[in-house]
């Protein structure tokens, strides 16, 4: 049986974890926190791997993360309007569709070597995701016991963590050729040989996203056919949206939220996608496909560091292990930005694991008291998420005109920065 329906138990008393007939729906929910993953984190091999295949220079290349979150801020309202009037169910596969038609763009782009058109794939994508996002962190709400919720979302952003960690081993492997080659060595190739190299580059791209588009069109088939609980969308009793908008400019709360998380997101996101160039200026000698495994094992002190603020907010409220954990990344970019090889490259792979609690915290305690207004704030959340494409290209306009990578890690400390004012500002 198709559709949504009601969730909830057909006894007495709370329904169970995941509500009986919903287990397989519960599931599919879940793989999109791991999708969404992979084509966020392919993008941190990219930004590497288009300097080789396309001949762009770091500033350039940090135009992917700013076209790909563009996408996300342009996308996330339209994405929680279709969810209110459609349900979870049509955001999903709306996501879903897009999500696979910006991945397949991917084969032609890779034919004609136009950085134009792979910005398009990667809006469409980031466009889909939106969609994706939008509605699964508040649809998870919907398959069980209401009062398990926040376990159940802690357990689907675990797969996001484990997407995270794995997406650079699989760009790293079938992404990158292993052929690298110095500016003096391409600069003497001769032309024709140059664009064979180039072409060669340009086509590692192909099997990946084309694997990512069937995983998308696999998933949508299976909600198209699965049965699943519609969920309550709270409407705010009618209010006008104009009104609602009003209503969320005036509270302080939900303001902060919103910068905190735009400059939380964007130093994740300029951390991450700089981390192989930062690898191969401080340590030349490791080889691209090493420094992505880096990557790798720092999100997987990411993913685990989810699971230990989780037990820490036991103990400490989340604001002030906010504020902790945003003042330790300060310095440990500070360390990045001024010590030498190994030592810088592992003080950044450990600010993965302070940044692990910040979204979730920064938007529970967005959202927190809004009541009716919830759907609309998390949307602004969500928008802040226009982070993430501001920050890459002014990393890489610092590392050209500093001459090297390391200053620019000091943009991020400026961005925890505000997040530890954030977090301890918080009334």
């Amino acid at each position: 049986m198709s559709g949504e329906e009601k969730s909830g138990s057909a006894g007495h008393g709370p329904a169970p974890f995941i509500t009986s007939g919903y287990r397989w729906g519960f599931a599919l929910v879940v793989s999109l926190f791991f999708l969404w993953a992979l084509a966020n984190n392919f993008n941190d091999i990219l930004i590497r791997h288009f300097q080789k295949a396309l001949g762009l220079d770091r500033m350039q290349a940090g135009f992917i993360q700013f076209v790909f979150y563009i996408g996300y801020f342009v996308m996330a309202l339209p994405a929680g309007l279709v969810m209110r009037r459609f349900g979870y169910k049509a955001a999903i596969i709306t996501g879903l569709s897009f999500y696979a038609a910006g991945a397949l763009l991917f084969l032609p782009a890779s034919y004609v070597q136009t950085y134009g058109l792979f910005l398009t794939a990667l809006f469409v994508i980031a466009a889909g995701a939106a969609f994706l996002e939008t509605a699964a962190n508040p649809y998870i709400a919907a398959f069980g016991d209401p009062s398990r919720a926040p376990q159940r979302l802690n357990l689907a952003q675990s797969f996001n963590g484990f997407g995270a960690f794995i997406a650079p081993i699989i760009g790293g492997v079938l992404i990158f050729s292993g052929v690298e080659h110095t500016p003096e060595a391409l600069a003497a190739m001769a032309p024709a040989d140059l664009a064979a190299y180039r072409a060669m580059e340009a086509a590692t791209v192909r099997l990946p996203y084309a694997l990512l588009a069937g995983v998308a069109g696999f998933i949508a088939l299976a909600v198209i056919l699965t049965r699943l609980p519609r969920g309550d969308i709270e409407q705010g009793a009618g209010e006008a949206f104009g009104q609602q908008v009003r209503r969320l400019l005036a509270r302080r709360s939900l303001v902060m939220a919103v910068l905190a998380q735009f400059f939380y997101v964007a130093a994740q996101v300029g951390i991450w996608s700089y981390f192989v160039d930062f690898v191969k200026d401080a340590m030349p000698a490791v080889p691209e496909k090493q420094a992505a495994f880096m990557l790798s094992a720092s999100l997987v002190m990411f993913m685990i560091g989810r699971f230990v603020g989780t037990g820490l907010m036991t103990r400490v409220a989340p604001a002030k292990l906010l504020g902790i954990y945003a003042v330790i990344n300060a310095l440990l970019c500070a360390v990045a930005a001024f010590a030498p090889g190994p030592v810088a490259v592992g003080a950044l792979m450990l600010t993965s694991f302070f940044m692990s609690v910040m979204f979730p915290t920064i938007f529970a305690l967005g959202i927190d008291k809004l009541g009716p207004l919830v759907p609309l704030g998390s949307s602004f959340i969500i928008m802040a998420i226009i982070g993430g494409a501001i920050c890459p290209p002014l990393m890489g306009w610092v590392a050209v005109a500093a001459g090297t990578m390391q200053m620019a890690f000091l943009l991020p400390l400026l961005c925890f920065a505000v997040v530890a004012f954030y977090a301890f500002g918080r009334r």
